[in-house]
């Protein structure tokens, strides 16, 4: 004869496994037991026109109705604002040996980079000069600059 393949760990581990399923059966019983019942009804919340939820429906007579075309699903577009595109300003700092520099514009004091690549007109420190805005890839860039 040969021994059991089941071993105490294997007879541990099925009690263990029995034991909650039944525990497991039990909650569910006295979950059955404790609630209200009544189905869908007892779980349905409506919203009033204020945005609160409560349990009874809401008056019809406080329906308001919306247009289909005042409904915006999605931001709506921006009007076109004209932006001033030529600013002016002073040049802080340029490194004529290195090619780059920045520009402080007089109404802000905000310093914009400027590339020897972005100049029309040559420029050397406390110029005043005239510059446009462009995107690079670490902020804003003046451009098209030129000496007043």
């Amino acid at each position: 004869m040969s021994k059991s393949q089941e071993t105490f760990g294997k007879k541990e581990k099925e009690k263990k496994r029995l034991k909650k399923r039944k525990e497991k059966a039990e909650k569910r019983e006295e979950r059955k037991e404790t609630s209200k019942g009544g189905g869908l009804a007892n779980m349905l919340a409506y919203i009033d026109e204020h945005g609160n939820i409560s349990d009874t429906p809401p008056d019809p007579d406080n329906k308001i109705e919306i247009e289909l075309e005042d409904i915006e699903i999605s931001v709506p577009k921006k009007e076109f604002i004209e932006v001033e595109t030529v600013r002016t300003g002073k040049v802080d700092f340029f490194n004529t040996e290195k090619g780059f520099g920045f520009i402080k514009e007089t109404g802000t004091n905000q310093s914009f980079f400027v590339h020897v690549k972005g100049l029309i007109d040559e420029i050397k420190e406390n110029d005043k000069v005239s510059f446009e805005l462009e995107k690079g890839l670490k902020g804003w860039n003046a451009v098209k600059v030129t000496k007043i």
